[in-house]
């Protein structure tokens, strides 16, 4: 199946926000120029310096698009093409800090695709690492369904359970089998929800909440407790640069019958 393997940020000084990750949440540098290049062993993480070169549809900082891992780059744009006909298909670099294509959601994100998995070298699951994505969607189903569709992503319905009868309710949920994808109403009332379009937040898997809490706050972080009725991550943290990261000790659902857990990562 298909993975989530590589998000990208725009930072308005990449160099400062790597040093907070590989500080705080133990990140490695895979290569730096303008733009750094970090990993948890899972993600390539690329911070691109905010610039007018990089010629992205929006230009805001902070969580930008995030990039998929497939066997054959050929059949993922085939289900993409039969997914939206009219859909369009841009060359990428292929380089440490790019896939090799990028295509975009119905709603217009970016995603981009590798059959190289990002330049990710080999290597064993640790925490923390990144294990959680929400995305505010206007349409849910629809989103829902080109994961479904394009990527083979598998619908995740444990930990929401009780939240799927409420009248209303509208998030989806799907896992590749290693992260866990929030598909959340873009207009909702929800507590603790942030209206940013797109990539939301994502979430770290840690050891311990509240002491990597306590840590991130110390290095310029700001942290705030989850509603209690979150089953799957505890804190919220903004980093230097305001963007949200959920830490979570407690895991979360990533397919059937899985979760990812710190002592199982």
């Amino acid at each position: 199946m298909a993975r989530i393997r590589y998000l990208a940020m725009l930072s308005a000084d990449p160099a400062r926000l790597a040093g907070f990750y590989i500080r705080q949440l133990g990140l490695a540098e895979l290569g730096r120029n303008s733009d750094v290049t970090l990993t948890d062993s899972g993600f390539n993480l690329t911070l691109f310096r905010n610039r007018e070169a990089l010629r992205e549809p929006h230009k805001e900082n902070g969580l930008h698009h995030l990039g998929i891992a497939v066997e054959s780059l050929e059949q993922a744009l085939d289900r993409y093409r039969a997914f939206n006909p009219r859909g369009v298909i841009i060359p990428e670099s292929g380089d440490l800090q790019h896939g090799e294509v990028r295509i975009y959601d119905p709603e217009c994100n970016p995603i981009s695709l590798s059959e190289h998995d990002f330049g990710l070298p080999a290597s064993a699951a640790r925490v923390p690492r990144i294990a959680h994505i929400a995305l505010n969607a206007l349409d849910t189903s629809l989103i829902f369904d080109f994961y479904a569709q394009v990527f083979g992503f598998r619908e995740l319905l444990a930990a929401h359970a009780a939240r799927r009868a409420e009248q209303g309710y509208r998030n989806r949920h799907v896992g590749d089998g290693h992260s866990n994808v929030a598909i959340q109403a873009f207009h909702n009332e929800e507590e603790g929800f942030e209206p940013r379009f797109g990539i939301a937040h994502i979430g770290f898997l840690v050891p311990d909440s509240k002491a990597a809490a306590d840590a991130v706050r110390q290095a310029g972080a700001t942290v705030t407790p989850r509603p209690a009725r979150r089953t799957q991550s505890e804190i919220r943290m903004r980093d230097p640069e305001g963007n949200g990261c959920d830490l979570s000790q407690r895991g979360w659902e990533v397919d059937i019958d899985k979760w990812v857990r710190p002592d199982a990562a």
